[in-house]
């Protein structure tokens, strides 16, 4: 349970952690905001199908991945669909804090759910080495991410330490929804193949429809690309080491 709440509190914090850079710098640059997505989508890709997926075939068998899967999917679908997850960088046009702003910032706390979701079903499994997986993972995705929302919000004028107190509070939403997934699996009998599953399919719709589409498109596909494998290879180390 503790090293539970730990994992998830650090992962989600790892928000915070990527919006540090906002006291030093006003922008980021398309290249490395590409390399760093891209390299965020290979985490995330590598530990759904070889963490997620074959754990929950383990808890639920092969029915029980497909339907966790995709209910996660169309789970996130929706979330899409009714509150856009926006891309903030190429938004950060908006010269003040109006009614786009406060979407972005209400379509991420929305977001962060399913995340928190996921990371609180792994500590869950009873693979032990599973939990902290995902956890690395999920704080991969959330450091460029904190970093993008911070920068959109001092480029709407809001101020840095402002800004930087808002992607906070994202991160605590996150690691609330952690907590919440961790018991909904631990007392409901069969629930965690299910989570495990639909964390996977959370994770897959995120990178697929989000961060490997944002990552290209702005001239520098190739440095992506090799940032894509390179996050994938080291989350495959990364289950390895976990067992």
């Amino acid at each position: 349970m503790e090293s539970a709440l730990l994992g998830s509190f650090i992962s989600a914090m790892a928000t915070v952690l990527g919006a540090a850079p906002i006291f030093f710098i006003r922008r980021l640059s398309e290249k490395w905001k590409d390399v760093l997505v891209a390299f965020t989508a290979g985490i995330m890709v590598s530990a759904s199908t070889f963490g997620l997926m074959p754990q929950a075939i383990k808890e639920s068998g092969i029915l029980g991945l497909t339907l966790g899967l995709l209910v996660g999917v169309v789970a996130l679908d929706l979330i899409e669909k009714n509150i856009p997850h926006i891309d903030v960088e190429n938004d950060s046009r908006v010269s003040s804090f109006d009614s786009k702003s406060l979407l972005v910032i209400i379509a991420l706390f929305i977001h962060n759910i399913p995340e928190g979701l996921s990371t609180g079903f792994s500590y869950a499994s009873q693979n032990q080495g599973l939990g902290p997986m995902v956890a690395i993972s999920i704080g991969a995705q959330n450091m460029p991410e904190g970093l993008i929302l911070a920068v959109f919000l001092i480029n709407s004028k809001v101020s840095r330490l402002r800004s930087f107190a808002i992607v906070f509070l994202t991160g605590l939403m996150e690691a609330a929804s952690a907590v919440v997934g961790y018991f909904t699996a631990s007392g409901i009998a069969g629930m965690i193949g299910y989570g495990l599953a639909f964390a996977a399919g959370a994770m897959l719709f995120i990178s697929y429809k989000e961060l490997i589409p944002e990552s290209h498109g702005h001239g520098y596909e190739r440095s992506s690309t090799y940032s894509f494998i390179l996050g994938l290879l080291i989350m495959l180390y990364i289950s390895q080491w976990f067992g």
